[in-house]
């Protein structure tokens, strides 16, 4: 096991959990506790048992030992168990991250209030490339102005339920900011419930579902004569994982506020 920082993961038996641990011999980061939800089947398993290569003799707990070590609290749960590993950071005054998605305008604001005492990042996609491309959209979008059409593509496997998915409204956002404007004023979903030609300043939405797509994403902008595309493509959920462990290494020891992902690419 790694002799680094003390991470405490909060959702470790789910897919992105899972993937964390698997990687973590990757990075400068010691597991010091692997939470689950009460009543798992987990509790009281070692984490050794289920990641293939793991030292360490951690077992999965549904409850946090005051005693165990925590620099970092990476959070990957429900919306519903948010709030409780949030405060579990902020008692033990250490960074926290997070890519639990559904958080309600509650949550948001108690992610605001704790950025006061301690570091945060929330995220809903830890890849550093999108992180890449949300930078190079505002970028462009500021720079060529609103009066350019811009489209979002993106398309994931079969399985996915939300629509447009959480990169793309990122990425819809970073076109806003650089124009000024609020999204949620200009954006799009649905151009078949209200027929009509394309409206100067919008950001348009295109949804693809099918087979087991990991993730892509284009950032189409339209003008006349010529058009630019930003894109992103996901070949494995591994580099989520990859980035989220990233993102945990540099935020120890950041002064408390709100961080994204693109201020861990510096």
């Amino acid at each position: 096991m790694n002799s680094g920082r003390q991470l405490v993961l909060h959702g470790a038996a789910g897919r992105m959990g899972q993937s964390i641990m698997r990687l973590l011999p990757e990075s400068t980061l010691q597991l010091s506790a692997a939470l689950v939800r009460p009543g798992s089947a987990l509790v009281g398993e070692l984490v050794s048992s289920q990641i293939h290569g793991f030292q360490g003799a951690v077992e999965f707990s549904d409850a946090f030992d005051p005693d165990v070590g925590c620099d970092v609290l990476v959070d990957f749960s429900h919306g519903e168990s948010f709030s409780a590993a949030l405060e579990l950071a902020r008692y033990r005054r250490a960074a926290f991250v997070s890519g639990t998605t559904g958080l309600n305008a509650l949550q948001q604001a108690e992610l605001a209030h704790a950025a006061q005492t301690i570091p945060v990042l929330w995220a809903a996609n830890f890849s550093l490339g999108v992180a890449l491309l949300s930078r190079l959209v505002r970028e462009a979008s500021r720079a060529l102005g609103p009066s350019v059409d811009v489209e979002i593509v993106e398309a994931h496997h079969r399985h996915k339920q939300d629509a447009p998915s959480g990169t793309a409204l990122h990425l819809g956002r970073s076109v806003a900011e650089g124009r000024d404007v609020v999204l949620e004023t200009v954006s799009v979903n649905d151009r078949s419930s209200a027929p009509r030609a394309r409206r100067e300043g919008e950001i348009g939405f295109a949804s693809l579902r099918g087979g087991d797509i990991v993730g892509e994403h284009t950032v189409l902008f339209a003008m006349p004569g010529e058009r630019l595309s930003l894109s992103h493509s996901a070949g494995t959920r591994d580099l989520f994982a990859r980035g989220a462990l990233r993102a945990a290494s540099w935020i120890i020891g950041q002064p408390p506020g709100q961080y994204r992902m693109e201020d861990v690419l510096g």
